[in-house]
């Protein structure tokens, strides 16, 4: 009889960590699919990737409220809570900072695939479904949102020194209205002390 997996993290063979990235991977798989959830899991930790499972949505939330992910995949036919409602309320929870999602569709038709990305999937796949795609799909999928957090970095970066600078210029040219008005008050001066030289003269001529 076949025995419902537990939520688990799962490791790859030693076999395979000799093929493994330099980075792994951390990724959630929810599904209440007993057998699939346990076949994708062991699939892709071979090939790598570190897998935390969970038997739906409720499980997944609990998980996600614990840990960090850098990508979610997400059954889109599970009854308990259906993967756009599990996808909606990972969001709504606030800790999905920096994890992406992909979504497993049972259907090939439009209509699943505009609901999944509308519901904020990164991507979606249909099953059945080779798993060197999926493998390929995570991959991208994850380095796409790094390079994209990678260039809101810089972006920051670059505001924070704009921002800088703009303090710095409004420093410098407040500073060259204080000199411009230092030099207009010593020029006044210099004029009223030249004009009463000029009477002081005039007076001694006179005299």
């Amino acid at each position: 009889m076949f025995r419902f997996p537990r939520s688990q993290n799962i490791t790859p063979d030693v076999r395979d960590t000799a093929s493994a990235p330099s980075r792994r991977l951390r990724l959630l798989v929810v599904d209440e699919n007993p057998t699939a959830l346990s076949v994708i899991g062991r699939r892709l930790s071979h090939m790598g990737h570190d897998v935390v499972l969970a038997q739906n949505g409720f499980a997944g939330l609990s998980f996600l409220n614990a840990q960090r992910f850098d990508l979610i995949i997400l059954d889109m036919g599970m009854t308990a809570l259906s993967g756009v409602d599990t996808l909606r309320k990972m969001q709504a929870s606030g800790m999905m900072v920096g994890a992406s999602t992909l979504m497993i569709t049972g259907r090939s038709d439009p209509s699943a695939i505009v609901e999944a990305l509308e519901a904020g999937a990164d991507d979606q796949i249909v099953k059945p479904f080779d798993f060197e795609v999926l493998d390929a799909r995570i991959r991208h999928i994850v380095s796409r949102a790094q390079r994209i957090a990678d260039l809101k970095r810089h972006n920051e970066t670059l505001d924070a020194r704009i921002a800088r600078r703009a303090v710095e210029l409004g420093e410098a040219r407040n500073q060259l209205e204080e000199l411009t008005a230092d030099r207009t008050r010593i020029a006044q001066s210099i004029q009223m002390l030249t004009e009463q030289l000029a009477q002081l003269n005039a007076a001694r001529a006179q005299a």
